[in-house]
């Protein structure tokens, strides 16, 4: 049995790691944060969340749009969603609770644990069916119509009776019934469980001692060894019955593992979804954008990650970079260039991931891989200098990194000085353009965005982080070329001149 609530035609399964580092992206995009959120404690939803993201960009258009639908049910269904997840978990536990691995070499131990489990899944798997036919006729999606038709299918009542009425064979209340033949050196071979005879007698003739006509033998009291003869027979003979029980068994928990696990992307969602509410945050619908058109575009575009942090909503920007494979993001300082870089990354993730995105409208292409390249604190434990661990991370994103991947720069090669920073950045972003490589570069190099307006043309968009007249930030976005200044003055006012009010109020305070 399959849920396919993660995908149209196959099981979620954890992605492979892909040609990408995901330590680094998880870092630069502070993707923990929303994996919390998504997860509000369980340490379950975290793995999932986590999982769902790995894996986006192995998603295709198709997937992304089935668990868009899937998402919808379980909005709308919320309480049969809990209710089916809730009984996947329960018989999860119940197996963790009545199963006896520990003595699963002995055949009579497994058959005895395997029955006791398969006997709970089976009430179970009743329970589901009946949430399936009550719920069937309300949902829209073709993944919860196909998972309750079937449920309703394949688990009848005959079927169910009938795999009842088999475990209660196996529990053997009048003994084993096994044939074997003898091999060449006189040991049994070909141990094969029977069916016991029905026995078609009158009640009041069964309570009659008759003389057995088949023949029989009797193992003394004391007879240890016979006994354990007698055991080791049993164990053969019923060694591939137990085994098959056992396999059976292990496929039912394979279900209920994969149908909670599945159902627990959409609970994570929902969980996001309520927390981003409570701060006003909106979420909406992406849509999939023409393979090859270079397509994105948003609007009210926001950091999510930022807002959970914060608690609050978060200032969104609207652009339109559809056909542009370069966008160049320069500006005030401390004007949000950094968190609009985090949230489209962020964002791209959540779409090919078959989430809900932070905007009001979000549109984009899907990208084979996803890359970050962030400048660094200095670090004491680098055997090398900054700007040489810049090169040497640049460079192992050159040997990962394929064609339709975006790469996001983060004041790339700020490390150096702005003449040799700006060459190699900008030999870099040609290099990339060439492979097809969408590029979206945070500089306060002026030199590198005047190169890439006279080499770049109607490749690039440009984006400015503005200042008021008052010396304020907006932090949101406008197209608009490059400036010679990036208003470092108003931080270092900002910084110092903090200072200097605080020191004349503590030495009037002293004195």
């Amino acid at each position: 049995m399959n849920a396919f609530l993660m995908h149209p035609d196959r099981d979620f399964s954890p992605p492979a790691q892909g040609a990408w580092d995901r330590d680094e992206l998880a870092k630069d995009l502070a993707l923990p944060t929303l994996w919390h959120a998504m997860a509000m404690e369980d340490e379950f939803l975290y793995e999932v969340a986590k999982r769902a993201t790995y894996g986006a960009l192995t998603n295709d258009a198709e997937t992304i749009r089935h668990r868009h639908a899937v998402l919808r049910d379980c909005q709308a269904h919320g309480e049969v969603i809990d209710a089916i997840y809730q009984l996947a978990l329960s018989a999860i536990e119940e197996k963790g609770k009545s199963y006896f691995g520990i003595l699963s070499t002995y055949p009579s131990a497994v058959l005895h644990g395997a029955l006791e489990v398969m006997e709970i899944f089976v009430k179970k798997l009743r329970d589901l069916r009946k949430i399936a036919e009550e719920s069937e006729s309300t949902f829209s999606s073709d993944a919860f119509k196909r998972l309750f038709c079937m449920l309703r299918e394949e688990l009848s009542d005959e079927y169910l009776s009938e795999v009842e009425h088999h475990l209660a064979i196996l529990h053997f209340r009048r003994g084993v019934l096994l044939s074997a033949s003898l091999g060449k050196d006189g040991r049994g071979i070909d141990y094969i469980v029977r069916l016991p005879n029905a026995d078609e007698r009158p009640w009041w003739r069964r309570l009659i001692k008759r003389r057995r006509s088949e023949f029989s033998f009797e193992i003394p009291e004391r007879d240890d060894a016979g006994a354990q003869a007698l055991s080791d027979i049993q164990g053969r003979g019923i060694n591939a019955v137990a085994n098959a029980l056992a396999q059976s068994m292990e496929h039912i928990l394979g279900f209920f593992v994969l149908l909670r696990t599945e159902l627990a992307f959409y609970r994570a969602q929902l969980n996001l979804q309520k927390q981003l509410g409570l701060l006003g945050a909106k979420l909406c619908v992406p849509t999939v954008a023409p393979s090859g058109s270079r397509g994105l575009r948003f609007d009210e575009m926001y950091d999510v990650c930022l807002a959970l942090q914060m608690q609050k909503a978060i200032v969104g920007n609207r652009v339109n970079a559809t056909g542009k494979s370069l966008v160049m993001i320069t500006g005030a300082n401390q004007g949000g260039k950094s968190s609009f870089l985090r949230s489209v990354g962020v964002s791209q993730l959540m779409f090919q991931a078959g989430m809900l995105v932070g905007a009001d409208q979000y549109e984009s292409e899907i990208y084979q891989g996803m890359f970050t390249h962030y400048k660094r604190e200095e670090d004491a434990g680098l055997e090398s200098g900054k700007f040489d661990e810049e090169v040497s991370r640049m460079s192992r994103i050159a040997q990962k990194i394929v064609p339709n991947s975006m790469l996001l720069c983060n004041e790339s090669f700020a490390a150096t000085n702005e003449r040799e920073g700006s060459a190699i950045a900008h030999d870099v972003i040609r290099a990339m353009l060439d492979k097809e490589i969408r590029v979206l570069f945070v500089t306060h190099f002026y030199h590198l965005a005047r190169s890439v307006i006279s080499s770049e043309v109607g490749k690039t968009l440009f984006l400015r982080a503005p200042r008021n007249e008052d010396g304020t930030r907006s932090f949101r976005l406008i197209e608009g070329a490059p400036l010679e200044t990036s208003f470092g003055e108003d931080l270092y006012r900002r910084i110092f001149c903090e200072d200097l009010v605080l020191s004349s109020q503590t030495t009037k305070a002293d004195v």
